[in-house]
C-alpha cells in the first residue's frame, strides 16, 4: 500500500476544525479538501473521537481517504481497518471501576459503540448530544459487560479527585486534560501523532509531507508528529503557539486558505 513519492497526507481534527458546535461545516472546507484530493493528495480525519462517535453524515460524505480515530487507536484507509488497539476486557473493568470510585463520570469508547450510564451525567448535556448524534450506538455500561469493546475512555472531572486519577492511571494511559473539564484516557503509546506516523509508514508518505490541522490540546501530539502543524484561528493560545502556521478561524475559511497557502491544490 504505497503511494507515489510526491503525495502529501493531510490530517484534520473534527471538532472546532472541520465542524463547529452546531455541526456546521463551511462549504469552503469541503471544496478545499476535494481540490486537494484531485491533486493526488490524501485527506484523513484525525480525531480523539472513537470510531463509534464518527457518524455525522455530512462529515463522512466529504469523502476522506481514511480516518484515524480514538487518538490513534484505530486507523482506516479506504474503508479497510489497517490498525486497531483494543483494551483488554479485564483492564476495561479495572479502569472503569477506578474512575467511578474517584468521582469521575465515565464514557467508554469503542469502534462500534460508546458506553455510558446516563444517571452518572445528571445535568450534563454531553450525553444528550451523544444520544442525538449516535442514537442506538450509545449503550449503558451496566448490563453490557459481555459485549464491551473499548479502545479509550473519557470522563468528566467536576466531582473527581484529579490528582488521584493521574496517579492511578498514568502508568497505563496517556491522559489528555481539557478545560471543559474533561479528560481523555488513551492506551499508553497511542495518540493522534502516532496515528499520523503509522499512516505515513503504511502509505509510503514522507513524514515531512504530512500536514495536521487542529484547535485543541489533544491535537498537540499531531503537531509534534506532522511535518507541518496548522492551528485554526479559533484555536486556544497554547495550541497556536505550538503550530508552525496559524490560519484563519473555522468560519473564516481557515482550512481552504491554509491548503492554498501550502500549495496543496
Amino acid at each position: 500500500m504505497t503511494g507515489g513519492c510526491m503525495k502529501k497526507a493531510v490530517f484534520f481534527d473534527i471538532d472546532g476544525t472541520i465542524l463547529d458546535e452546531h455541526n456546521y461545516i463551511p462549504p469552503s472546507t469541503v471544496q478545499g479538501i476535494k481540490k486537494m484530493q484531485k491533486q493526488g493528495n490524501y485527506a484523513f480525519l484525525c480525531t480523539g473521537r472513537s470510531r463509534g462517535f464518527v457518524q455525522n453524515k455530512d462529515l463522512l460524505d466529504i469523502g476522506f481517504d481514511g480516518i484515524v480515530s480514538g487518538c490513534g487507536t484505530m486507523i482506516e484507509f479506504r474503508d479497510e481497518v489497517i490498525f486497531y488497539k483494543k483494551i483488554d476486557t479485564d483492564m476495561v473493568k479495572r479502569t472503569a471501576a477506578f474512575l467511578k470510585e474517584n468521582g469521575a463520570a465515565v464514557i467508554m469508547e469503542g469502534r462500534y459503540s460508546l458506553y455510558a450510564d446516563e444517571q452518572d451525567f445528571a445535568g450534563d448535556r454531553f450525553v444528550e448530544r451523544l444520544r442525538q448524534e449516535i442514537g442506538q450506538g450509545l449503550l449503558p455500561i451496566t448490563g453490557n459487560e459481555d459485549s464491551w469493546e473499548v479502545s479509550k475512555f473519557s470522563c468528566t472531572l467536576e466531582h473527581a479527585d484529579l490528582e488521584k486519577l493521574k496517579k492511578g492511571l498514568s502508568d497505563d494511559y496517556e491522559l489528555l486534560i481539557h478545560d471543559i473539564p474533561v479528560m481523555e484516557i488513551v492506551p499508553k503509546g497511542h495518540s493522534k501523532g502516532t496515528g499520523i506516523l503509522k499512516v505515513c509508514e503504511l502509505l509510503g508518505v514522507a513524514v515531512q509531507d504530512s500536514y495536521a490541522f487542529g484547535d485543541s490540546v489533544n491535537d498537540l501530539p499531531m503537531f509534534e508528529a506532522a511535518g507541518h502543524s496548522i492551528a485554526m484561528g479559533n484555536a486556544s493560545e497554547a495550541v497556536r503557539q505550538k503550530a508552525s502556521y496559524v490560519t484563519d478561524a473555522l468560519h473564516q475559511d481557515g482550512i481552504y486558505h491554509a491548503l492554498e497557502h501550502f500549495g496543496l491544490f
